[in-house]
């Protein structure tokens, strides 16, 4: 690659790297933040929530929007809002502002991250030179993430503010670097309407609004449900009328899109080479990093006594995917097919999960080791391929779209896994003296360490079958898209779980204490 596609290069990177960084530092801030504006917990939580609500709500018509609206536009549009209100956030007094801040945040970073991987996929040629572009997008999110939890550290020890700050000096940076190393996209000429002979409609004519506003209601709604799940059966009635309200919106958006002859999504994609298993494999391989990352987090910071700061240090080692994502995938994709590769991704998480599953009191951290490192190795092994596979067989006008499609299912994944395994950690310690007894509290962490497995291992079954054939593009050359963010989304949202908020030992009426309340959790 030339020096130009360089720049243009670090310039997207520097894109997931942003978004990456920006949630880590924020999970590391929570605590302070709660401390200094004297936040009820709840409130806290939903500083969290907003933003991963935001997020997964509309990731989908994110995705589908800058191949609709133009990836250029969307990029630089959503940029410019990301950097207002992470500057806003900064500026906050009160918790409501820091919840609209986040949420809209979110919003800005589900059209800003598809924008930016449509934006390489059609900015490098198919091959290597791409898959090298990619791979090293993939690397710089779980770089952003690892280094965004030390950095978050020391910038909170300045004063919290400096979190909110300083995404917005980088964001200024890749602005203005942006606007000059992007290309204008190419005018769309569609052909003349039969109404209108004369002249030719326009890219956005017959946007599907009434399927844009369903599926972001659906997709709100549901993240709501998932991570409603983590109360288990408190409050279940709100819990499963949130299913079936998310149930109900996508079953109209289904119709709408059926319909509607300039439909939001085209249904036909699933259809699409391996487009829903890809999808389907990186949900349960995400949920189950970050599940398992989350009761890592736990355990070391309610059992071990490990400050936060100390904790995102020792999880570092999980973002080696950062040097081997670039590196060595690519040469295993080259010679055994992104199947198999992905393939040994699940099996390595399998082995580091299960690695972790008899973990006692007194670990210390080298015994520790061997199952992080293996995960950060499996994590370079699947994550990257998944997405490859996801968009294999898509052309090249539906790149954001499948973009959109893998964002919302990893997202989801991420809920998924974290509410998972705090539902069964809250089954496991029940008639249990789980917050004042640390072996109980062990045994039940011990449970909830059996959810990632699990989830790994179906994954293993799903990739066995179908992720390995390339399927060629019905009308134009298959791209490759790899999406970073929805990743380093979640796993910040791990770390803030437990540096939130601190637990009591038992409950109000002398219950056991439930296990501390997920970052997106609801009040």
């Amino acid at each position: 690659m030339g020096s130009r596609a360089w720049a243009l290069l670090l310039v997207l990177c520097g894109t997931i790297f942003l978004e990456g960084i920006d949630v880590a530092m924020l999970a590391v801030a929570i605590p302070s933040i709660r401390s200094d504006l004297d936040l009820p917990t709840d409130t806290a939580a939903w500083v969290m929530s907003a933003y991963v609500l935001g997020y997964a709500g509309f990731t989908l018509l994110g995705g589908r929007a800058a191949d609709l609206l133009g990836r250029r536009r969307m990029f630089l549009t959503w940029l410019t809002v990301f950097l207002a209100f992470s500057g806003l956030g900064g500026f906050a007094t009160e918790g409501w502002t820091l919840i609209v801040a986040r949420f809209v945040t979110g919003v800005a970073a589900a059209f800003m991250t598809p924008a930016a991987l449509s934006l390489i996929t059609t900015s490098y040629e198919e091959g290597p030179q791409r898959n090298k572009a990619l791979l090293v997008f993939a690397g710089t999110a779980a770089a952003g993430f690892s280094l965004g939890l030390v950095i978050g550290g020391l910038l909170t020890q300045l004063g919290w503010r400096w979190v909110f700050f300083a995404p917005v000096l980088l964001a200024g940076a890749l602005l203005t670097a942006a606007v000059r190393l992007i290309p204008a996209q190419p005018r769309v000429r569609e052909p003349r309407t039969e109404e209108s002979p004369g002249r030719r409609r326009r890219r956005t004519e017959g946007f599907d609004i009434l399927g844009a506003t369903t599926a972001a209601a659906a997709m709100l709604i549901a993240a709501f449900a998932v991570v409603r799940l983590e109360h288990g059966l408190a409050g279940w009635r709100l819990t499963a009328g949130a299913v079936a309200v998310a149930a109900v919106l996508l079953a109209v958006f289904v119709v709408v899109e059926r319909r509607t002859p300039t439909p939001l999504v085209r249904l036909g994609i699933f259809r699409t080479g391996s487009v829903v298993r890809a999808d389907l494999g990186a949900l349960l391989f995400v949920g189950a990093f970050f599940g398992f990352q989350f009761v890592l987090t736990l355990y070391l910071q309610e059992l071990r006594g490990w400050s936060s700061l100390q904790t995102a240090i020792a999880l570092v080692v999980l973002g080696c995917d950062a040097v081997l994502a670039p590196t060595l995938t690519p040469r295993l994709v080259t010679r055994y097919g992104y199947g198999k590769v992905i393939l040994g991704g699940f099996v390595l998480a399998i082995v580091a999960y299960g690695l972790f599953l008899p973990v006692g009191m007194d670990w210390s951290y080298a015994a520790m080791f061997p199952t992080l490192i293996i995960a950060g190795t499996a994590f370079a092994l699947a994550y990257g391929p998944l997405t490859i596979a996801a968009t294999d067989g898509v052309a090249e006008s539906e790149q954001g779209l499948a973009s959109g499609l893998l964002h919302t299912f990893t997202q989801f994944g991420s809920a998924i896994g974290i509410s998972a395994v705090t539902a069964v950690y809250g089954l496991a310690s029940s008639g249990a003296s789980a917050g004042s007894d640390p072996d109980a509290t062990l045994s039940a962490f011990r449970a909830a360490l059996v959810v990632p497995v699990v989830m790994v291992t179906l994954g293993a079954l799903l990739s066995s079958f179908g992720l390995g054939r390339r399927v060629k593009p019905p009308t134009e050359a298959a791209a490759v898209t790899v999406t970073a963010g929805a990743p380093a989304t979640a796993a910040a949202t791990t770390v803030a779980a437990v540096t939130a908020t601190a637990t009591p030992a038992t409950g109000p009426d002398g219950s056991p204490a439930p296990l501390p309340s997920t970052p997106h959790s609801s009040a």
